[in-house]
């Protein structure tokens, strides 16, 4: 990356939060902030991470520092979770100890963005690790997987082929599924562990703690109509089940 002053380039204070630009689908605000919503979870204690939504990141990358990229995502690890104890109104590289974001999240619109051409360019010249473009309504038109995850190897991005992609650098895995206490069946992206397993969201895990205790209960319900049923019967061959010898 190239190095320049920081004296001379503009603060984050001097430099808008985002480009503006309105998003044309839900998609793209829905899906980046299921994934952070889940990461405040798993995440609660660390402080050496930052996700970004529809935030522009400054770099010096390009002909003009002022000008940024707006992922629709971004995780960036090793800085501070508030900068400086506040809110980021942007991600500005060279107030990050030049430290890119280790992933990017683009969702693919029904206007093309270059998110397959102009934009992994970019990404790559930042050196983000891992670039995915979810594109789950016109990938098709664009000749694509709706979901794709590039990784950098010696400054190029090689596309993978495995889902969920686990991703050792941030210690996470991503890949797409549909809640099923999603009314609406929305496919969403989550979080995956070496395994392949799924992290759940909070719901999901209260969800999943209630079906436990439901199927402890009636298990012990069914050993004591067990039971019950038992002692009938000892009692219908003159048996007392209270006074039976010890085994």
């Amino acid at each position: 990356m190239l190095q320049l002053d920081p004296t001379l380039l503009p603060s984050s204070a001097e430099l808008p939060g985002s480009d503006d630009t309105p998003v044309d689908n839900e998609d793209q605000n829905f899906v980046p902030n299921v994934l952070l919503f889940l990461l405040e979870s798993l995440w609660e204690t660390r402080d050496d991470w930052y996700f970004g939504i529809d935030m522009g990141i400054y770099h010096a990358t390009g002909s003009d520092p002022r000008v940024p990229i707006v992922p629709d995502g971004f995780l960036s690890v090793g800085v501070e979770r508030r900068k400086g104890g506040k809110s980021r109104k942007s991600y500005v590289m060279w107030e990050e100890q030049n430290i890119p974001p280790a992933f990017v999240l683009e969702v693919v619109s029904e206007t093309p963005g270059g998110e397959y051409s102009r934009k992994l360019d970019i990404y790559a010249k930042l050196g983000v690790r891992y670039y995915a473009i979810y594109n789950p309504c016109v990938w098709k038109r664009d000749g694509h997987a709706p979901l794709e995850i590039y990784t950098l190897e010696s400054g190029t991005y090689r596309l993978q082929t495995r889902e969920p992609y686990w991703m050792p650098e941030i210690g996470l895995g991503l890949g797409r599924y549909t809640p099923a206490l999603d009314p609406l069946g929305r496919e969403l992206l989550g979080w995956f562990d070496e395994k392949g397993d799924r992290y759940l969201t909070d719901r999901e895990r209260v969800e999943s703690e209630r079906q436990r205790a439901e199927s402890e209960r009636q298990r012990a319900e069914s050993e004591r109509q067990r039971a019950d049923r038992l002692a009938e019967y000892l009692r219908s061959q003159g048996i007392n089940p209270d006074n039976l010898p010890d085994a």
